[in-house]
């Protein structure tokens, strides 16, 4: 599997914030509580670290990923009391494209903790 080991030591991140704060805090107060943990892990992360989006080579905007890992994987935040939806899925999916990165995490600290990991098989230019 794709980055195993950083994938399982990033997901233990996630269930220990998750289980210190329960459900109910804003994204932004799980995400620096993440950077921590994810610190004191010995990743290397980047918070709301901007993306540039091209059409045909030419920069058409911008986006902000929620936390960058390691220059690897993406870290999409939710806290859908519904969990994660397609939409979510489609917007990392986007997001690993634009970057050209393979791997990213959608990690939702809703009512009940899930994690959803996507692969980026395929570029724009296909």
């Amino acid at each position: 599997m794709l980055f195993e080991e950083k994938t399982e030591l990033i997901i233990k991140c996630f269930y220990q914030v998750y289980n210190y704060f329960g459900y109910g805090f804003l994204e932004k107060v799980y995400e620096n509580a993440l950077i921590i943990e994810l610190n004191r892990h010995g990743f290397w992360c980047h918070q709301q670290c901007a993306v540039e989006v091209c059409y045909k080579d030419i920069k058409v905007g911008n986006y902000y990923c929620d936390i960058l890992v390691d220059n690897k994987i993406i870290l999409e935040l939710k806290t859908a009391e519904n969990g994660i939806v397609k939409e979510h899925e489609i917007q990392l999916l986007n997001y690993l494209r634009a970057t050209e990165l393979e791997l990213g995490l959608i990690l939702n600290f809703g009512k009940t903790p899930s994690i959803k990991r996507k692969i980026n098989t395929r570029n724009f230019n296909d």
